[in-house]
């Protein structure tokens, strides 16, 4: 262990009405993030490509630049205590200087940032897919190494940039990377809606024997994840706490079987369940096809089927929890049953007040 980490505490490491940085508080897990800290008192500043009036006036400071504006982003670390990186390029396909622009670029600026300007922590938003190897990962845990080969840019920006994150830990800049898998719950943009709309237009298919289970962490229970990490390391221990350096998975702790769920969501909501099926063999081959097609053709959008889809959902994905509860104190509040009926009764409401719209 260095010797420096015993001479040169960290200055103020209190967090109760410490200013903080959110990256990306416009998204999902960000704004959730924003709320907490806004209910805590703490004076809150989001920096996201654009400002959003309802949280501007709460009085949350926006800063409006991407996070390959170097500049702006260096600068926009100054006068925080703890920078909440949330922020990425996310997505199962696209150009990988892209997803390095952002996820690498994006974090070494936060990084410079944050050393230029004195911010004490630094909890960085990783994603388990670092430790993507092509196989079924059950109760896996952090001894797990990152990838350095997977067929998609964004698991593999995000592990170079969660390495140099926690290299980057020191007495003066302590920071620790969370890995939320799937998150879900009321206002999420990406998962259940992708789910929702492939199913009701007949694409959807069970890849595999439909057996594998998988994690997932409703909003809240990440959202509790990042703040229990911050006061982690917030520790006044002229030491390192634990969690210093270190990454972690977050989860419910509670795998569920994928299609299970997915067909008991989809029954709860009038929805005919998923029941065609596809071999992980062939929905790979599919894949493989559909990555060439769309390298050769001027398409946009993300195609129906990738190798790295295929096997996220035909294999085991759950991890074990042991260590965010041991360094972090990490609990789950909002358990699968009580997270899926609210997400049930909301969807339903919503719908409702469709129909009666003249």
């Amino acid at each position: 262990m260095c010797f420096v980490c015993f001479v040169v505490p960290p200055s103020d490491t209190s967090v109760s009405a410490a200013p903080a940085l959110v990256t990306g508080g416009t998204g999902f897990l960000g704004r959730r993030l924003v709320e907490h800290l806004l209910a805590a008192g703490r004076p809150v500043t989001v920096l996201a490509r654009r400002a959003d009036p309802t949280l501007t006036a709460r009085g949350v400071r926006f800063i409006t630049a991407s996070l390959d504006d170097t500049a702006a982003v260096t600068a926009a670390c100054a006068g925080h205590t703890t920078v909440f990186h949330t922020a990425a390029k996310v997505g199962v396909w696209g150009r990988y200087d892209d997803f390095y622009r952002t996820n690498v670029l994006g974090t070494r600026a936060i990084l410079a940032g944050c050393r230029a300007h004195g911010v004490a922590h630094l909890v960085y938003t990783s994603s388990p897919s670092v430790v993507y190897n092509g196989r079924s990962l059950a109760n896996a845990d952090e001894t797990l190494p990152l990838t350095t080969s997977c067929p998609s840019p964004y698991p593999l920006t995000k592990a170079i940039a969660e390495r140099e994150v926690l290299a980057a830990n020191s007495p003066s800049l302590r920071t620790v990377a969370l890995r939320p898998h799937l998150i879900w719950g009321v206002g999420d943009p990406h998962l259940v809606p992708r789910v929702l709309a492939r199913a009701r237009a007949g694409r959807l298919r069970i890849v595999g024997d439909g057996t594998n289970k998988v994690d997932m962490v409703h909003v809240e229970n990440a959202v509790d994840a990042h703040l229990a990490a911050e006061s982690a390391l917030s520790s006044p221990q002229p030491d390192l706490p634990a969690a210093a350096g270190h990454a972690y998975f977050i989860t419910n702790g509670e795998p569920v079987v994928l299609w299970d769920w997915i067909n008991q969501l989809l029954t709860a909501l009038g929805e005919p369940p998923v029941t065609r099926r596809l071999s992980l063999s062939t929905a790979s081959a599919i894949g493989a096809v559909c990555e060439t097609l769309w390298r050769l053709l001027p398409v946009q959008s993300e195609p129906p089927m990738t190798r790295f889809i295929a096997a996220e959902l035909a294999k085991d994905h759950w991890f074990n929890l042991a260590a965010a509860r041991r360094d972090l104190g990490y609990s789950p509040r909002i358990s699968i049953a009580a997270g899926t009926a609210e997400l049930v009764a909301t969807l339903r409401a919503a719908r409702s007040a469709s129909y009666s719209l003249p």
